[in-house]
């Protein structure tokens, strides 16, 4: 236990927990406070898992680099039959990484391709089917304990496997690029800061590719998949096509959609005959991505007035919003749809009986690309130029300030703002509605027009 202790006070020294956060986390991201070494029945936070990535992180990429440089490189193999992809990132994100796995497919046609996730994860994994179900290999975050033994289980899995390229798709995680460093793979692909200060994750990267943040993370997850083969410094030096990326429709069953519409309508008979647009308030574990209630407020009761039926989507942990949403709007069109699809796919396939979503920066924006509804997404703390929708009819909003994008791969997504999200705050109602009406091919009362597709 004392050298438990001399640890923690040695780390802490070294790595001082208190640089990377100025403001209380609770306003910034929901997460609370440093967590306690092993937990069973607390839940693993975002902020949590900040903390021990930082704490635990940097030595233990230390130790790898020393262990590999001892052992030497391993010559790669003559050809890449096995290839494991680390992604722990939001279920969002996932969409994103379509393009990769297309990549990795047309270059490695014979290759068996296997996904490392978190368990909350998985689900976005299948709405392409991205790869086959056997081949996801998942870790719980619920708490230290889950965490540590199911990734104890998943490198012996993975090494037993014989992977031979393991490409990590985290942004500067050290979780991520210790699962790489214990992997036993010959190629180890990831996102390297070069001559940058900090972000420090070790030296074992064999294939480091540099990570860009003027190109949309899907082009750069591309770029992941081209390093595989590639001995340039830096990491491929390849062409970078202007165009966004292309996503594929999801594959809605026979029969599907006149189910769905047929549940929504004996669930909610006041929006039958009504175009149906859905509104996501919510912003899961980042609230500072969220776009004021009363703004969305103002949207959802200007669509009632003019005849619209409006659906709050989220998760059933928002259902106070929704409440708020409804009482202020007044209007039996405005319905509670939060909680009501079981799944992901339950939720790609209901966005395919709309006309139109608006919703914050998020996951819900990436699944709604899968679909044909237009979109238009709100985004403040981060940026679409990174992360913005790939669907051609999404429109994605976003107000140019100093501090914007705060959140970002060189602090880990954790913000310096107080809470005050002016970014967000500054997109009016107004606009959202000028640009919605627009989607939805109603005349207006005057203003610019949207542009399906493209940021504004």
């Amino acid at each position: 236990m004392l050298s438990l202790w001399a640890t923690r006070i040695i780390l802490r020294t070294r790595y001082p927990v208190a640089s990377y956060a100025v403001t209380d986390p609770r306003r910034v991201d929901g997460s609370d406070d440093l967590p306690p070494l092993w937990g069973g029945s607390r839940v693993l936070s975002v902020d949590r898992q900040r903390w021990f990535d930082r704490l635990l992180g940097p030595p233990l990429c230390w130790l790898l680099t020393l262990l590999h440089r001892l052992k030497g490189e391993a010559s790669p193999p003559p050809e890449v039959r096995r290839i494991l992809v680390v992604l722990l990132s939001e279920m969002g994100a996932l969409v994103l990484t379509h393009p990769m796995f297309e990549r990795l497919r047309e270059k490695y046609p014979q290759a068996s391709v296997f996904v490392l996730c978190f368990d909350q994860n998985r689900a976005a994994l299948g709405l392409l089917d991205t790869v086959p179900s056997e081949h996801v290999i998942v870790v719980r975050s619920a708490s230290l304990k889950d965490f540590v033994v199911d990734s104890v289980s998943a490198l012996r899995r993975i090494r037993a496997l014989g992977v031979d390229a393991v490409l990590d798709a985290e942004l500067f995680a050290r979780a991520s690029a210790i699962y790489s460093g214990l992997s036993g793979a010959a190629i180890r692909v990831g996102f390297h800061r070069y001559t940058q200060e900090g972000l420090y994750r070790g030296h074992f990267i064999n294939r480091p590719v540099p990570y860009n943040p003027y190109q949309h993370i899907a082009k750069q997850f591309v770029t992941l998949a081209e390093a595989i083969d590639s001995t340039s410094v830096p990491g491929v030096k390849r062409f970078v096509a202007s165009g966004p990326p292309m996503l594929p429709r999801i594959a809605v069953r026979s029969g599907e959609l006149d189910v769905a519409r047929q549940d929504l309508g004996r669930s909610f008979p006041a929006i039958i005959n009504r175009s149906l647009v859905f509104v996501c308030p919510g912003a899961g574990a980042l609230p500072i991505r969220a776009w004021p209630v009363s703004h969305y407020v103002r949207v959802a009761r200007d669509l009632t007035e003019r005849g619209f039926a409006v659906g709050i989507v989220g998760l059933p942990q928002d259902r106070q919003l929704a409440g708020m949403i409804q009482a202020e709007c007044a209007s039996a069109a405005c319905v509670d749809l939060t909680g009501y699809t079981a799944s992901v796919r339950a939720l790609a396939v209901l966005f395919h009986l709309g006309a139109l979503l608006v919703t914050n920066d998020g996951g819900t924006g990436h699944f709604a690309s899968l679909t044909p509804i237009p979109t238009i997404v709100l985004f403040g703390p981060e940026t679409p130029v990174l992360y913005g929708s790939l669907s051609p009819n999404a429109v994605n909003l976003h107000k140019t300030l100093s501090c914007s994008p705060c959140l970002t791969a060189y602090n880990h997504r954790r913000s310096p703002c107080d809470g005050d999200n002016v970014c967000l705050k500054l997109i009016s109602p107004e606009e959202v509605l000028e640009e919605a009406y627009t989607l939805l091919g109603v005349s207006t009362r005057g203003g610019s027009e949207g542009t399906p597709g493209r940021s504004r």
